[in-house]
């Protein structure tokens, strides 16, 4: 069997017939060439466009990304993707993608995060100016907020802030079927938020007004402070007792003020009733319960003639009292108005004591006390006492101190509630 010997291949061919040229073409190299490419060669020009062989780390991170992105490709593609408008399936490169990583921060796609982000601190912005408004004006708060008096609530209720002014009305009013006990005896009264004792009468700062100094100021502000105490506070003046002490921070050359009331304490008539200053109590009749009196108010001054300063008081009182016999629990409240005006002068300018304010003004309203009874004493009438026939006024809330006290009161009348 004859056989002939197959053709040496061609320079730039391959045994299986397939052009390995390195040009575009497909064409040998031509003899410059080959001459350029060796010069290049020996000087080292070119080297650094070279391609580099990328390490073998590289050459594993590629390929696990590789399969990483064609497997979740091809469970994408199994499961059929979400279409695109305008296209039949998903893109599939870079399929899988850690988040944060190759993708970016998640809040940098996320539209709806953003935007709820801004909502968040808006609302904080917001929240910070409520704050800062009700801390400089808490009557903002306070007043659109009712007043609750249960036992489990007592404890959390805030104070009401002072009085810087007259109130525009009442204290709202709720009904309830609870009241006064000897445990709770403010319950369901506004008084429940009000300062206890003298602790409710502040004094405002002074200053030099009327030609008077803000020392002199100081002392006539103090003095009221100490009258108010003394005369509806003082634990032995709500027990009846005579005690005229509070008399000596009065000037002593008024002697119709000084002997009127010193006359009432010890003989009170209806001509000398020293329930005009003092808040007295017959100990054989009612008891206070507990040792707290609610007070309300406000005191301001001003200057008055040349050489004088003019301090003006108007405060109320809420006194818990129950009947003196053994075993009573009723509670019931009785509550004093009182409006006063002291006016302290200047010893260089005017004939007066030093340090010793004159009492120039005095109105008081006593609110469940019994009518006509000049006894020197506070009557604080209870549910299942008869009627006063005497109630003949008409009908006022105690609690009730956006209006001034008239001068021209007629008649002893009845409480809303106490």
């Amino acid at each position: 069997m004859s056989s002939t010997a197959a053709p040496p291949p061609e320079e730039g061919s391959t045994s299986s017939g397939e052009s390995a040229s390195p040009s575009a073409g497909g064409s040998s190299p031509s003899d410059d060439e080959w001459a350029e490419f060796l010069r290049q060669a020996e000087s080292g020009a070119g080297r650094e466009n070279a391609p580099k062989e990328p390490s073998a780390r590289a050459r594993m991170v590629t390929a696990r990304m590789r399969a990483l992105d064609e497997g979740a490709a091809a469970a994408r593609s199994r499961k059929g993707g979400r279409l695109w408008p305008g296209r039949k399936k998903a893109p599939v490169a870079g399929a899988w993608q850690p988040e944060g990583w190759r993708t970016g921060p998640e809040w940098r796609k996320n539209g709806r995060a953003r935007q709820r982000s801004g909502f968040v601190s808006a609302l904080a912005v917001l929240a910070v100016v409520a704050l800062v408004l009700v801390a400089m004006r808490p009557s903002l708060l306070t007043d659109h907020l009712p007043w609750r008096d249960d036992a489990s609530d007592t404890t959390a209720l805030p104070p009401l802030p002072p009085e810087s002014a007259r109130p525009t009305s009442a204290p709202s009013t709720e009904a309830r079927d609870d009241g006064p006990t000897l445990a709770e005896p403010f319950r369901g009264s506004p008084a429940l938020r009000w300062a206890d004792g003298a602790d409710g009468i502040e004094v405002p700062p002074a200053k030099a007004v009327g030609g008077m100094s803000e020392q002199r100021v100081k002392h006539a502000l103090s003095t009221m402070k100490k009258l108010l105490v003394a005369t509806n506070l003082d634990p032995a003046t709500l027990r009846g007792e005579p005690t005229g002490a509070a008399l000596d921070l009065l000037e002593p050359r008024q002697k119709d003020i000084q002997t009127d009331f010193r006359t009432a304490l010890d003989h009170p008539t209806k001509d000398h009733d020293p329930l005009a200053l003092f808040t007295r109590f017959d100990p054989g009749q009612v008891r206070l319960v507990g040792d707290v009196v609610k007070t309300r108010g406000r005191m301001t001054f001003e200057a008055g003639k040349p050489g004088s300063v003019e301090v003006h008081a108007d405060y109320t009182f809420v006194y818990p009292v129950r009947k003196a016999e053994s075993g009573s629990s009723q509670v019931e409240r009785t509550l004093m108005r009182r409006v006063l005006t002291l006016v302290l002068y200047d010893p260089a300018k005017w004939q007066t004591t030093a340090d010793k304010p004159a009492l120039v003004r005095i109105d008081y309203q006593l609110y469940n006390s019994a009518c006509e009874v000049y006894d020197g004493y506070a009557h604080p009438q209870f549910p299942d006492d008869a009627p006063d026939p005497a109630a003949t006024g008409s009908a006022s809330d105690p609690y009730d101190r956006s209006a001034a006290l008239s001068d021209d009161r007629k008649g002893c009348g009845t409480v809303t509630r106490t």
